[in-house]
């Protein structure tokens, strides 16, 4: 259970990491601004014709009387759009990553040459248009198994009890696991580390896992906050990156470099005065 809240603590470390470097927060916002538009305007139209779809996809309620009629129909609307909000969130990363490659590789680059104790970062050795094939490619695979979950989910969903209780909360573990698999690919991809391989070593750590992806899959719920919490969730996945693969870190993850610096400038402007 201790590794719940470490996950959690590689979460907030991002956030800070982004919080004192602007620059890198601002273009990491960048990708996450493009890919909400085009899933509000998703949303929007499942909202305005979900209704008429499901009413398209079940004739076999065209006679019935009512209030059966609607309430079937509203039922299926709402778990229509329930579903919908689901795949938002467990895609949103995936696609926000392959829209900003160059920009969260950069991000992602610069935090591991931040904390690494030597000040380099690993590199793939990869032309970009083969980074972006191989990205987009195990994007997709991953999409395919999330989408399978929410449709597993989904069914379960219409378990009497357990589909209201224990089922939702399956789907926020199970939302956690593909967004941490899906932050950290920006780090182990420049490190070689193979999808196969990258599950594999995901699923050594499960709870520390979840601890970082549960949490920021909960805050996705929230509008707009998905977000201002990409670059940080980033530069978080990368020290959980480097944690899974037993990578020396810094202590201070970058903090208080400046403090070090300004302490350095005062130190020679006593020894100039001197």
């Amino acid at each position: 259970m201790r590794d719940l809240g470490v996950g959690f603590k590689y979460l907030l470390k991002g956030q800070r990491w982004v919080a004192r470097h602007g620059r890198q927060y601002g273009f990491g916002l960048v990708p996450g601004l493009i890919t909400l538009v085009l899933y509000a305007a998703a949303l929007v139209a499942l909202a305005v014709w979900g209704q008429d779809f499901v009413g398209w996809a079940t004739p076999f309620a065209d006679d019935w009387s009512s209030p059966w009629q609607g309430l079937f129909r509203g039922f299926l609307t709402v778990v229509l759009f329930a579903l919908g909000l689901l795949l938002c969130v467990l895609t949103f990363t995936a696609v926000t990553l392959l829209v900003g490659q160059p920009f969260y590789e950069n991000l992602s680059e610069k935090v591991d040459r931040d904390v690494s104790p030597d000040g380099t970062a690993p590199e793939s050795g990869l032309p970009l248009w083969r980074e972006l094939w191989v990205s987009a490619r195990d994007s997709l695979r991953i999409l395919l198994r999330a989408l399978l979950w929410g449709v597993l989910l989904f069914a379960l969903g219409f378990v009497p009890v357990a589909g209201q209780t224990v089922v939702p909360v399956i789907g926020f573990f199970v939302t956690g696991f593909f967004l941490t698999e899906e932050l950290t690919a920006v780090a182990l991809q420049r490190r070689n580390v193979d999808l196969r391989a990258r599950l594999t070593l995901l699923r050594s750590r499960k709870t520390l896992v979840w601890g970082f992806g549960t949490s920021l899959g909960l805050a996705f719920l929230v509008p707009f906050v998905a977000v201002f919490l990409m670059p940080g969730a980033v530069a978080g996945a990368t020290l959980l990156a480097r944690e899974l693969l037993g990578e020396e870190t810094s202590e201070a993850d970058g903090d208080g470099d400046d403090d070090v610096d300004d302490g350095a400038g005062v130190a020679e402007e006593e020894n100039a005065t001197s």
